[in-house]
């Protein structure tokens, strides 16, 4: 989907140049959240987000988003999802509704409530705001924590299931892999030396990952999280909560369960095991997607490397990523890709019999 006119980038090269302190206090200020001037930048690549100390003593969370990325429409649709996730009683933390104050010093405009737009002309920065919430990462490796898991997940999937998104993207081989591969290749960014062995083996991965997506019977591609990884997940003492879907897509329901496995084939057989005991409790799982654990791997390969390439003028990326520039990246990405091909060809992972 191409970026709505209203998202323009700020700078192609520089999209949060503007961005200063003195310009996320005002944002906020004129959506009624007046800081006391202590502000946290978080860690995020992908947009720039910041907790905010205000002057009543609480503190909120302000996601500047990456201009260009998103449309309105899509970023409005996340916030729908998980208003609609929260008062369904799923821990996910929805943005707040916001409303322009008479006295800011900044024009600020809201569309649909929550998305938030700092005119600064002729810069503009989109923005959320939403409560702060803590928490750690989950233990992955004990049972328990695992199962609570599905079940949080079977929860979420089940609201995803009421209904379909309308513009955010569908997470497939064509628009992950597929995609991703052609801007590399248009954009010459693997090195000379290396560009046909990688182009035979991007290709062959992506004949197999699309392989196994057909041999995948009856998917049913649901509205989901679609970056869930132990890192956007926090945990209290209540359980688990995402605080952030900004990579919501419709895509089948593995995405949001592979990523939670780690070892090797066996291990990752008995976690799914446990994660699909607590999911099976609310949503039904589609056993044919046990083969589309590999592919899926395959498909965030390809796309991170079109990510750290496309976001390569920002200058966060290569201070953060500076060996995406060196030609032993991409022979390790050759590497990989062969290694996925191997497990992409063996069979899907086998579960136990259910009862």
């Amino acid at each position: 989907m191409t970026p709505s006119d209203d998202a323009r980038k700020p700078s192609q090269d520089t999209p949060y140049a503007g961005l200063t302190p003195e310009l996320v206090l005002d944002a906020l200020d004129g959506v009624g959240f007046r800081g006391d001037g202590r502000l946290l930048q978080l860690n995020s690549y992908e947009n720039r987000v910041f907790q905010v100390f205000l002057e009543d003593g609480s503190v909120v969370v302000a996601k500047f988003y990456r201009p260009g990325r998103w449309s309105d429409a899509q970023i409005l649709e996340e916030h729908s999802f998980a208003v609609e996730l929260a008062s369904s009683e799923i821990p996910v933390v929805a943005p707040l509704q916001l409303a322009p104050t008479e006295d800011s010093r900044l024009k600020v405009s809201v569309n649909g409530a929550t998305l938030a737009q700092a005119d600064t002309s002729p810069e503009r920065f989109r923005f959320s705001v939403s409560p702060r919430r803590s928490g750690h990462g989950p233990e992955l490796d004990d049972d328990a924590t695992l199962a609570r898991m599905g079940r949080f997940i079977g929860r979420m999937h089940a609201v995803g299931r009421r209904s379909n998104f309308m513009h955010r993207r569908d997470f497939s081989v064509q628009t992950i892999g597929m995609a991703s591969r052609d801007w590399l290749a248009e954009h010459r960014t693997v090195p000379d030396e290396l560009e046909s062995a990688w182009q035979t083996t991007v290709d062959a991965a992506l004949a197999a990952a699309t392989r196994l997506f057909d041999e995948c019977t009856e998917l049913r591609p649901l509205r989901l999280h679609g970056d869930c990884h132990p890192g956007n997940v926090l945990w209290t003492d209540d359980g688990p909560h995402f605080v952030d879907l900004d990579d919501a897509a419709t895509g089948p329901a593995m995405q949001d369960l592979w990523m939670l496995l780690s070892g090797d084939r066996a291990a990752m057989a008995r976690q799914l095991a446990v994660l699909l005991s607590g999911y099976d409790a609310f949503a039904e799982f589609n056993r044919h997607e046990l083969r589309l654990v590999e592919a899926l791997r395959t498909l965030r390969m390809i796309h991170h490397s079109a990510w750290l390439a496309q976001r390569w003028s920002d200058p966060a990326f290569p201070a953060a990523f500076p060996w995406f520039a060196s030609s032993s990246y991409w022979s390790q990405q050759i590497s990989q890709l062969r290694e996925q091909l191997e497990a992409m060809a063996q069979p899907p992972l086998s579960l136990p019999s259910r009862r």
